[in-house]
């Protein structure tokens, strides 16, 4: 459908005459690519597609889609698992021309435009041996993973992306832009870490830097499918006393060989000394087939799992939960079905979420879900387009015996576009606040396409 079915095309040229970044339609050259998106699934077809250069062009964007009533969408690292960067017959704000940084070594801190990505924001601050937690793929946007919470390899020390943010510059539904911070827009600043992409589009985010490197310790130690129980039961155990400083996740997976595997993701964000010795038991246990673990660049080990958990244009279909215990039962039904994957591809993971991540109070930010818990992932990734309804069958049935084994909470950047009702489930006591706020901030809901908070009526 032609924008001009909504709105005069008139009103789209003069968009066009008004920003200064490009503007893009259906059928121009590169329509096509602007429209494509980390999960291949995905294919929308926005009317117009605006990559804006800087503010400006975002208020202009913003105030047309409102005043034109067109679905709005906003594209950052465009890695939503739900494709939400993207919408049918609608515009969609394009930050990824927006990638501007400026660290300050002194502060710690880092001004970071919308459009970056991780991969981006970790290479210029650690020029200064700094980082924040910034997620477990290095092309994920800054934005999505930042407004949903955002686990990372730095979480159990420095907590979640959204607990080292110190302030957002945001356009709201009205075209305004402010700064939301401890001493302005308040109760913006604690719905903004956590609740989403309801309020408004970021534009700019300040974050809180730590020391990190130049080197860290981190990598996977593998084993066979066949051993996936006991490991998974030594895991289960390990996990309980890590320090704040380590990381370990698990994954049941395909290895490059074809080979089914379970593989420990390990890292340690200290002394390498130190983390060779807290990490000593994950490695030796078994033996392994394989002990990859080491010092590395803090950027490398931001990129262990970017294939194929990175890479842009395979299908995917997730489903995620929380579970704050893994029972032998649990154990089990993992297993069992990493034995028979429908695709080399697929992974089934487990984010160990704790130190100062689950310690903070539940109150303190819109990501209320603080505890020590896994975050349980299935993720169906697949190439050919005509095999999408094997794949989101397999997951669901999956899911189905799984979601017994979690606790009913879901991150909400894990959240499937099939999902609507699990929304309140992200944020637990926190989602009447939120709707409060969004009332206030966003009445008429324009910005909707993403894991929607309803304003009241």
């Amino acid at each position: 459908m032609s924008i001009t079915t909504v709105v005069a095309e008139a009103a789209v040229e003069e968009l066009k005459k008004q920003v200064r970044g490009e503007l893009i339609r259906t059928g121009e050259p590169s329509y096509e690519s602007a429209r494509k998106v980390w999960n291949g699934m995905i294919d929308r077809r926005p009317a117009v597609i605006v990559r804006c250069s800087g503010v400006a062009d975002v208020i202009d964007a913003v105030n047309f889609a409102r005043d034109s009533n067109v679905p709005l969408a906003v594209r950052g690292g465009s890695h939503s698992a739900a494709g939400l960067a993207m919408c049918d017959d609608g515009l969609v704000i394009d930050l990824s021309a927006m990638r501007g940084v400026r660290v300050d070594p002194r502060a710690r801190t880092v001004q970071a435009q919308g459009g970056l990505i991780w991969a981006d924001l970790d290479r210029e601050t650690q020029v200064f041996g700094l980082a924040t937690t910034g997620g477990t793929v290095s092309n994920t946007g800054i934005g999505g993973l930042t407004l949903g919470g955002g686990l990372g390899w730095l979480m159990g020390k420095h907590g979640f992306a959204c607990d080292n943010v110190l302030s957002i510059d945001l356009v709201t539904a009205n075209g305004e832009v402010v700064t939301a911070s401890p001493s302005e827009h308040g109760d913006l600043f604690w719905a903004l870490r956590g609740g989403g992409g309801n309020f408004g589009v970021a534009t700019s985010f300040e974050f809180q830097l730590h020391p990190v490197g130049p080197a860290v310790l981190g990598g996977m130690v593998i084993h066979p499918l066949a051993r996936a129980r006991e490991v998974l039961r030594f895991y289960r155990e390990f996990c309980r006393g890590l320090p704040d400083e380590a990381e370990a996740f698990a994954a049941l997976l395909t290895s490059p060989d074809g080979n089914p595997v379970i593989a420990l993701l390990l890292g340690y964000n200290g002394p390498l000394d130190e983390g060779e010795r807290v990490l000593a038991p994950a490695r030796h246990f078994g033996p392994p087939v394989a002990d990859l673990v080491g010092p590395m660049p803090y950027v490398q080990r931001q990129r262990l799992i970017d294939d194929p958990l990175g890479v842009n244009g395979i299908h995917r279909y997730w489903k995620s939960g929380f579970a704050s215990e893994l029972s032998d039962a649990f154990i089990d039904l993992m297993v069992e079905r990493a034995g028979r994957l429908l695709s080399p591809m697929t992974v089934i993971g487990l984010f160990y979420v704790h130190g100062v991540a689950g310690r903070v109070d539940p109150g303190a930010t819109a990501f209320g879900l603080r505890a020590n818990q896994w975050d349980f992932d299935i993720i169906s990734q697949w190439t050919n387009p005509t095999e999408t309804a094997i794949h989101v069958q397999w997951t669901r049935e999956f899911w189905a015996a799984a979601e017994p084994f979690t606790t009913g909470a879901v991150y909400v950047n894990h959240i499937a576009e099939d999902e609507p009702g699990r929304v309140p489930a992200a944020f637990g006591g926190n989602y009447d606040r939120l709707v409060s706020i969004k009332t206030k901030y966003d009445p008429s809901n324009l910005f909707r396409l993403n894991h929607n908070i309803k304003p009241r009526a």
